[in-house]
Parts: structure tokens; sequence; C-alpha cells
């Protein structure tokens, strides 16, 4: 709770009221002093803003709230010794939720910031249920990567930047090897480890600006941008290599997995679209099948 107000006996007042409803004060004697206390990460949630302050009234403090339009909301409670109509209408177009007249009810204050509170909790839930479907439209359920049309937009993006850029791109499609075996000897529950530690593997070894996005079941799609053939099929080996290793521990003993690469690489005087490079990138990964897997190969547009 911020209290915002020039008055030190009103000031003290306010905040002895609110710390017996146990709230956590946050004191500023201007609106100068407020308006930097809201901008922080942690500001309060709700505020009481003292209409006549020195250095930025709380009107204006109401306007560069609103005009900020951020997220979290701020629930503004206005506080005055004005009370003619066209007043509270001010106060209101100016941003603020609530008004109430000085010298403050008990009560009132009490019944209007409890109202404060379910707007502010309400928003909050609201925001953590529409992060928690974006979530669920932007990342794999079980490995935590990229999903497939997440991974895919992003290869998209990338795509354009290397054409802007002048740059080169590289991609390519990976698939665990005899992956079926998994399932059936160990299960399911144990496939869907693997497939969790492999993922996490994979993530370790890239640089923190490639991307890395399950395309579905056992196969993979990993972005390297900025990597020319040469570089990318290093990227790749040092991600195989890491695979392969060391055995995966799982409760039902260890198992020894290893993954195939197809790789695509592009270059900004080739001009590629998206569907042209994950079929040649899908190339290579059945070329890398047919020469006996846990391998990389490469192929260039243009070459098939």
């Amino acid at each position: 709770m911020l209290v915002a107000d020039d008055d030190p006996v009103s000031r003290a007042l306010l905040e002895a009221r609110l710390k017996v409803w146990r709230y956590e004060v946050v004191l500023t004697r201007d609106g100068l002093e407020a308006w930097h206390a809201l901008q922080q990460p942690d500001a309060p949630r709700l505020a009481i803003l003292d209409w006549m302050m020195p250095g930025m009234d709380g009107l204006e403090v109401c306007r560069q709230l609103r005009a900020r339009a951020g997220e979290p909301y701020t629930y503004v409670l206005l506080l005055t010794s004005k009370d003619a109509k066209e007043d509270l209408i001010e106060g209101l177009h100016a941003g603020a939720d609530e008004y109430l007249t000085k010298p403050f009810n008990a009560p009132e204050l009490d019944a209007r910031l409890r109202a404060g509170r379910r707007i502010v909790e309400l928003q909050s839930e609201l925001i953590a249920a529409r992060e928690a479907l974006r979530e669920q439209a932007t990342y794999d359920s079980l490995t935590r990567l990229l999903n497939r049309s997440a991974v895919l937009e992003a290869l998209r993006r990338d795509l354009i930047r290397s054409r802007r850029e002048h740059g080169c791109l590289a991609v390519s499609m990976a698939d665990l090897d005899h992956f079926k075996d998994v399932n059936d000897q160990f299960g399911h529950a144990a496939g869907d480890a693997v497939l969790v530690e492999v993922s996490r593997r994979m993530v370790s070894v890239m640089r923190p600006y490639d991307t890395v996005g399950r395309y579905g079941g056992e196969e993979f799609v990993l972005v390297v941008p900025g990597c020319n053939e040469s570089d990318a099929l290093t990227m790749m080996e040092r991600v195989r290599d890491c695979i392969a290793r060391e055995p995966i521990q799982l409760l039902e003993g260890s198992v020894s997995v290893t993954m195939s690469f197809g790789l695509c690489s592009t270059r900004s005087d080739a001009p590629a679209n998206l569907d042209d490079i994950l079929r040649v990138a899908d190339g290579a990964l059945y070329e890398a099948k047919k020469a006996g897997r846990n391998c990389v190969r490469s192929s260039r547009l243009g070459q098939d």
C-alpha cells in the first residue's frame, strides 16, 4: 500500500490505521516521490494519493499511471478536502478508481480498500490464467521445449532475419534412434523420461540464442542462426555426442540412446522458404538413418 501525502499529520494517521488493518505501508511525501515509487518493479498495487501535493499532484500521478497502461494494474484512491461534484468527476477522469474526502471515515476507507484489493487480486488471477494459456500454446507439456507451431514460427523469424542481415542459417531435423524399443522394453513413462533428458542435453550444449523444439513424437527441430554448414556440422556433432556419451539413468534401469541428425544450411545468396528447408533437412535425416544412425548428414538447398 502506497500513501502519498505532504501533510505529516494526515500521513501518520493513515499509516497507523493501515497497519491496524495489516497493510504494508510505503510512505511518500509528495507526488514526485510517489510517482517514482509506483514505477518500481515491486510497486504497491494499492495507492492512496492526496490531491494537493507539491511537485506533482495526485491527479497528475493518476494520469501518468493510466497513460503508462502497463501491468499489473494499480488501484488508486484519491484523498482530498474537495467535495464538489465537478471535483469528483475530474478525479475519476484522471484515472482514480475511488474518491474519499478528508477527514476520512475509517470504516468507509476500509470498505473501499477491500474493494480495491479484490480488483487487483482478480486481475492477478486473470494474468496468471492468460500466461498459463500462452504457455500451453507455446511449449510442449512434457519436454518444456517449444512445440511444433512455436518452433516453426521461431524458424520463420530467424529466416527473415538472416535474409535481412545477409547472413546464414542452419536447421536440423533430429530423431531418436530405435525409440520404440525404449517404450517396448521399459514402458511409456520411461520413454517420457528419456525424451525429457534428451531435451535437457540438447539445450545444455547449444547457444542461448539457438532454438530447440519438439516437432512431434521423438523428432526435434534445431535452429542455429549465423552458422555456415561447417560450423553447424560441428555443433550438431557436439549435440549428438552429448546424447550418446552417457546412458540415461531411469528407475527401471539405465538405457543408452542415440540420435540421428539431418542438416540443411542456407546462405543469403540462395533464398529459401521454410518448407524447402524442412524438406531438405528431413531428406538429410533419412540419409543419416540409412548410414547406420547416430550420425549427422548435411545437405544444401539445390543438391537434392
